[in-house]
């Protein structure tokens, strides 16, 4: 049975291969053209000044939402000493904060994911071999963080790093010692109200899925997080329209920035 089972299997492989690499191929080719394309806007934003919030700098290209836009309009102003990302919960990394860091401004990064299929996956992409990109499989505790950040050559100053976990980002970003961004992006939970400090009490095996039936219980507020930058040195820039993403600079290097309108 195990005989059949595995020639039956690399016939499939033998099959579907040259659809998959054709696939890949024309994935690879689109990312290109959007690359290309996404040039205009970029040129637009960073000519941009004076500008009443962040979100007037928003465009897409990987990110989700505008954090793309927003990104490259904060690293035009601020003189990054270290280029390097760390962004945690990144899925496939086909939608992400930092991707587009990547192969538009050549910088070298980290990203983490719990998820062993989506790890394998990224490895398994151009954009693994061709830029200077580190996957690591990990579910991340405040127990672990600071280890697993050394343990992959991350410590000191940063450029840019993004915390997305839904479940235990506060306590994570809290028990953060061993680097220091220069920029910090975290998803907040928009559910817990625009004025309420809180997060999920901490549980090392926190999982949103499991946290209660509605998926709505995960995170902190966006408060909680203002409260906790502002004991760890940074300021508060705004969030992207879409509400779920909120923009931190270290104070020492805020003074470029003075946008009137700190959007939640």
């Amino acid at each position: 049975m195990n005989l059949i089972k595995s020639i039956y299997l690399f016939l499939l492989k033998k099959l579907f291969s040259p659809l998959f690499s054709q696939i890949d191929n024309l994935e690879n080719k689109l990312d290109k053209n959007i690359i290309i394309n996404s040039k205009v806007l970029l040129k637009a934003t960073l000519n941009m000044s004076n500008l009443a919030s962040i979100r007037d700098a928003e465009f897409s290209v990987f990110s989700q939402w505008g954090e793309d836009g927003i990104i490259q309009y904060l690293i035009s102003r601020i003189p990054i000493t270290n280029k390097t990302f760390v962004e945690i919960g990144v899925e496939n990394y086909k939608e992400s904060n930092t991707r587009y860091l990547l192969v538009n401004n050549n910088w070298q990064g980290t990203i983490i994911d719990g998820n062993e299929a989506f790890i394998r996956d990224i490895k398994k992409q151009e954009i693994y071999w061709r830029y200077n990109l580190n996957a690591v499989c990990s579910f991340i505790t405040r127990e672990n963080i600071n280890d697993i950040l050394v343990e992959n050559g991350i410590k000191g100053e940063i450029g840019l790093f993004s915390l997305d976990i839904d479940g235990n980002d506060y306590w994570v970003w809290e028990a953060i010692s061993v680097i220091s961004p220069e920029i910090f992006i975290c998803e907040y939970n928009s559910t817990f109200g625009p004025s309420a400090k809180v997060s999920v009490p901490y549980k090392p095996d926190f999982i949103r899925s499991e946290g209660h039936y509605s998926n709505l219980y995960w995170g902190a507020s966006l408060e909680a997080f203002k409260y906790l930058c502002d004991k760890k040195g940074y300021v508060f820039l705004g969030c992207n329209s879409a509400g779920n993403n909120a923009f931190f600079v270290r104070k020492n290097i805020a003074l470029p920035f003075n946008f009137q309108n700190l959007d939640r």
